[in-house]
């Protein structure tokens, strides 16, 4: 997985923040966060819904795992975070975990975005995260 993170990382910087592998064009930010425990610097390419100019939303799917992804606990430990957009360059955010209902409205916009969070949700038991990210 960190071979293919780290290539979609190079494209997305190599062209500008276009990634064009599976499709993804525009559509990703990376968010750079630190490990809860280990406090190790990390880089993710994440799929993100931009609400506004401040305020990006990022889903926790692990690809329907049955586990969150190690980056969403990162994210709650330490929730000031920088991201990389396609559109703004970096920029500093803040993490927050999404509460139901609110995290169900968010989450709808990413299963009408892609079938693909559909299938993750079908995968899964759990319920599936949602971070707003806040520009800081």
């Amino acid at each position: 997985m960190a071979d293919w993170n780290q290539n979609i990382i190079d494209e997305f910087r190599n062209n500008g923040g276009t990634v064009s592998t599976m499709g993804f064009g525009r559509g990703l930010v990376l968010v750079h966060h630190r490990g809860a425990k280990s406090g190790t610097e990390r880089i993710n390419p994440l799929a993100a819904i931009r609400e506004s100019d401040d305020s990006w939303l990022i889903a926790a799917s692990a690809g329907g795992a049955d586990a969150n992804p190690a980056w969403y606990h990162n994210l709650l430990a330490h929730p000031d975070v920088t991201i990389e957009t396609p559109d703004d360059g970096v920029v500093s955010v803040r993490a927050r975990d999404l509460p139901r209902p609110e995290r169900d409205v968010a989450w709808s916009r990413f299963t009408e975005m892609s079938d693909g969070f559909a299938g993750y949700e079908k995968k899964t038991s759990r319920v599936i995260p949602v971070l707003r990210l806040t520009r800081r």
